[in-house]
């Protein structure tokens, strides 16, 4: 009898949890693209000419919250990322991301597409990143 009313126990607090999971939504792959037209992007970074395009990926809902991304394209090369919008909800969102953020838009120059490895630790800011990233990069026609 008391195995029976383990395993019923056990049970329901599995589908409880399961039922409770918040999953990511809202995917859109909408990006906009914007010219600069001076003669560098105006946030101190460097390698950044004239002919320089922003363009910036698509809104992505994670479970923590939204992740957008902002490439800059020079001659057909990603010469700068960063983020518009990262979760920022609660201290652990704030922290994880002033880790995370840095690491993938270095390896976002660095790769020159989406194909980067997840941060440990900021799995889901990180695949929502990579797929704002390959938005942004279909709009700039890269490769």
């Amino acid at each position: 009898m008391r195995r029976i009313v383990l395993a019923v126990a056990s049970t329901v607090a599995g589908l409880v949890l399961l039922f409770s999971y918040r999953t990511s939504t809202g995917t859109g792959m909408a990006a906009t693209a914007v010219t600069s037209s001076g003669g560098s992007s105006g946030d101190g970074s460097s390698g950044v000419s004239s002919g320089s395009t922003t363009l910036t990926g698509s809104e992505v809902n994670t479970r923590w919250g939204v992740v957008q991304v902002q490439i800059t394209v020079d001659a057909g090369r990603i010469v700068n990322a960063g983020t518009v919008q990262v979760p920022d909800h609660n201290p652990r969102d704030v922290e994880i991301n002033r880790v995370a953020i840095p690491i993938l838009n270095s390896e976002a120059v660095a790769a020159q597409n989406a194909k980067i490895d997840v941060v440990s630790g900021a799995t889901v800011t990180s695949d929502g990143y990579i797929r704002s990233l390959q938005s942004a990069i279909d709009a700039a026609h890269l490769s």
